[in-house]
């Protein structure tokens, strides 16, 4: 899922104050993605009200209406349309959501100021309690079925196609020796299923025009129109 860390609240509050005279503050979790990786659910929500009522009383200034809440999902219209009656009549949000909730929070609310709580950082599992790792870039043209299920434009420091590149050594990048060559995680894995030859069909050139080089993506599934 789509991970996320708070930013800083000495950012936050600057955000804020170059809005104006705010009084009248939302705070919006969301209770999918985010919650998940513990940046934007109801507690987290909860934390940064403290955090920011702290830091208005520490510059002296009046202290400020928080409203809280934590819609299941700020990326969908349908969970934020509840939020209307909050959202229109506060001076700013502070979204808690990532990069896709809080544009569709502006979107839908072009009149309120709104400002990203979170800093959105990659699409990943988690490896422990408190420990995600990036596997997928959304690259529009998945070749995991030639790379042994390990995606080389995530996995790989220079999304190569045709690794591994002569910095890799013993199975690690030259970026940092703790992280995996993304290539010698793919040979290893077609090695052990017999399909090393997949290699061929994997470095072949890859499509990029699905990937974000080509401007905004769309997706459109007639069969799910109404």
């Amino acid at each position: 899922m789509i991970k996320a860390e708070r930013k800083p609240v000495s950012e936050i509050m600057k955000m804020l104050s170059a809005t104006g005279d705010c009084n009248n503050v939302v705070v919006a979790g969301c209770g999918t993605c985010v919650t998940i990786c513990f940046a934007g659910g109801e507690q987290e929500v909860e934390s940064l009200v403290q955090e920011v009522k702290i830091a208005d009383s520490t510059c002296g200034r009046d202290p400020r209406t928080y409203t809280e809440t934590t819609p299941q999902r700020q990326c969908e219209v349908e969970f934020i349309e509840p939020l209307e009656d909050a959202v229109t009549g506060a001076d700013a949000v502070i979204s808690l959501a990532c990069g896709v909730g809080v544009q569709v929070l502006a979107e839908r609310y072009p009149d309120t100021q709104v400002i990203p709580g979170l800093n959105t950082t990659f699409m990943g599992p988690p490896v422990k309690q408190g420990e995600w790792y990036e596997n997928c870039a959304g690259c529009g043209d998945c070749v995991l079925g030639w790379t042994a299920g390990v995606c080389p434009v995530a996995r790989c420091a220079k999304s190569m196609m045709n690794g591994p590149c002569g910095g890799s050594q013993d199975g690690k990048c030259e970026v940092g020796k703790d992280i995996d060559c993304g290539w010698a995680l793919i040979v290893s894995g077609l090695s052990r299923k017999g399909q090393l030859d997949f290699i061929a069909k994997a470095a072949k050139a890859k499509d990029w025009s699905p990937s974000s080089h080509g401007g905004q993506r769309k997706m459109t599934r007639e069969d799910l129109m109404i």
